[in-house]
């Protein structure tokens, strides 16, 4: 199957060479071209300068995957391929957009009798190897006709894809499934913050985590990535302990409190997030005041213990 994708970012290209190597055809375009020219020198992609380019090397009905941010850019870019293709031709949208949005575009691209397939994606990068797992939402006729790439993307032809439902719902599967991905890594950082505690044990978090991964109930994928991790640097004294978002665990959380559903576990471990990111947190200070203020409890100056002292 001939397809164009857009974005080559390091899911994007490695979806890319997945695709490629499983047989498929691909004219890829990315805003910067050093990975267009790289993919296109060893995995024989069809390289595109343009977003004309890409589509003038497709025959109908055209298929253009993107696979670039959330927000304006993949908006502006939906608006520019909704401008050039023609009816019958399908977009697939392969980002971590909010649902909502994805059924927007599906509307709008349907006034045009384009189609359009929200696809949620996860593997990251190790998707090449392992495959993706593809959450599709969108109409029947048209998750039909990409089948042959989502065979080609999973783990294998009959497992790790599907088509989950309607417009949206690709996506919006894909957000819950992020908002439960938040939690599951909560709850393995903070139990190995507890075993590094108990230092009089002096316990091997490598050895320990490799046990788990035997007959253990929490083994998982994000264990075997835990062990890893610990095997590079076993105290992880190289990583600083500033955690981002991309956005997905805060939808999920909104969407628990638009559906009045307690969601306590994944709510937390977003905030926990957030507050990775604070060298210092005013409340905690106004925590240490108040315990002063109602109780004498001593209290710690900036220039106590190395923190803020000149």
């Amino acid at each position: 199957m001939k397809i164009g994708f857009i974005g080559l970012g390091k899911m994007g290209a490695n979806m890319v060479q997945r695709l490629l190597r499983g047989g498929h055809e691909v004219v890829g375009y990315n805003r910067s071209p050093e990975i267009v020219n790289e993919l296109a020198a060893t995995e024989i992609m069809i390289p595109a300068k343009t977003i004309d380019e890409v589509i003038r090397q497709l025959v109908g009905p055209r298929v253009v995957w993107i696979m670039i941010p959330a927000g304006s850019p993949t908006e502006d870019m939906l608006q520019t391929l909704l401008g050039k293709l023609s009816a019958g031709d399908i977009i697939v949208e392969g980002g971590n957009s909010n649902y909502k949005d994805s059924m927007r575009r599906a509307e709008l691209a349907k006034i045009s009798g384009i189609g359009y397939v929200d696809a949620g994606v996860s593997g990251g990068i190790w998707g090449l190897k392992e495959g993706y797992a593809i959450m599709a939402g969108g109409e029947q006729p048209m998750v039909d006709h990409i089948t042959p790439l989502l065979k080609t993307l999973a783990p294998a032809e009959d497992r790790g894809w599907g088509h989950v439902g309607p417009s949206g719902s690709g996506h919006f599967v894909k957000m819950i499934h992020n908002g439960i991905e938040y939690g599951m890594m909560e709850a393995y950082a903070e139990g190995y913050e507890i075993l590094k505690a108990r230092q009089e044990y002096g316990l091997d978090l490598h050895q320990i985590s490799k046990i788990w991964q035997h007959g253990s109930v929490v083994r998982s994928w994000l264990l075997d990535l835990a062990v890893a991790a610990l095997a590079e640097d076993s105290d992880l004294s190289n990583i600083k302990g500033w955690v981002e978002d991309s956005g997905e665990g805060r939808w999920t959380v909104m969407e628990a409190i638009d559906q009045s559903i307690p969601a306590p576990v994944i709510t937390m471990s977003l905030f926990r997030r957030f507050e990775s990111r604070q060298d210092e947190s005013f409340s905690a200070k106004m925590l240490a005041a108040l315990r002063n203020q109602f109780g004498g409890h001593a209290i710690k100056r900036p220039d106590e213990n190395g923190q803020n002292g000149s």
